[in-house]
């Protein structure tokens, strides 16, 4: 792979991560509501959806999805049910901490012992995780990138394994690093509205955003 492909890539992939989207929404919920470290689980989840919508693609797969108006709009209107979901459940909060969330399950580790701890963080951070994952694999903006423009990085005469590897790594470090900004900046509000009714106001708010970005993504197109 040239140097040219590859700055070519890096450039478009940190157009398509870094646009404001509901990954981006979500890990900046995450962070504002359980903390920094908590939202590394959302962020794996997302990279995770990332990674399958680039092995499916490398596989044929993704074309296959993208060409077949039945898959694509099946992926489209599952995520747009789940964003939703997450806006509902989002409004709801009325501002202190949701049950099993980051902070009490913490706690709670004090009191399990050492051979429970793996367990008691994956309670802890598995939902974070399942969420970043649903809400990745179901972005019609990630799958697009994934079918139509990250097979023609691809050099089909070269060895593939070391290609992907190159662009799998490279997705991984744009992406981690700018879902834990846009953490960061969600971080940055749980000093100010930990309590009462600024929290409230910001719950209503972003889960007024997650329902917007559901009825966006049920009313797009390709």
């Amino acid at each position: 792979m040239s140097l040219h492909t590859w700055l070519l890539y890096v450039s478009l992939a940190g157009v398509v991560i870094a646009s404001p989207g509901p990954s981006a929404l979500l890990c900046a919920t995450h962070a504002a509501r359980y903390g920094v470290r908590p939202v590394l689980a959302t962020i794996v989840g997302g990279i995770t959806a990332s990674m399958t919508l680039m092995g499916l693609s490398a596989l044929g797969l993704g074309a296959v999805i993208a060409a077949s108006d039945t898959l694509f709009h099946a992926i489209k209107w599952a995520g747009a049910a789940y964003l939703l979901y997450l806006g509902i459940s989002t409004w709801r909060n009325q501002g202190g901490e949701a049950a099993g969330s980051a902070p009490a399950a913490a706690a709670d580790d004090a009191q399990q012992p050492k051979e429970e701890s793996g367990l008691s963080m994956w309670r802890t951070w598995g939902p974070l995780y399942r969420k970043g994952f649903v809400v990745g694999i179901g972005n019609p903006k990630d799958l697009l990138f994934f079918s139509a423009l990250f097979p023609q990085f691809l050099d089909a005469s070269a060895p593939v394994a070391g290609q992907l590897g190159v662009l799998g790594l490279t997705w991984l470090v744009l992406d981690g690093s700018i879902m834990f900004a846009y953490g960061l900046c969600g971080a940055t509000l749980l000093a100010r509205l930990q309590h009462g009714a600024a929290a409230r106001w910001f719950h209503r708010v972003t889960g007024g955003a997650f329902i917007a970005a559901g009825g966006v993504l049920a009313a797009s197109n390709r």
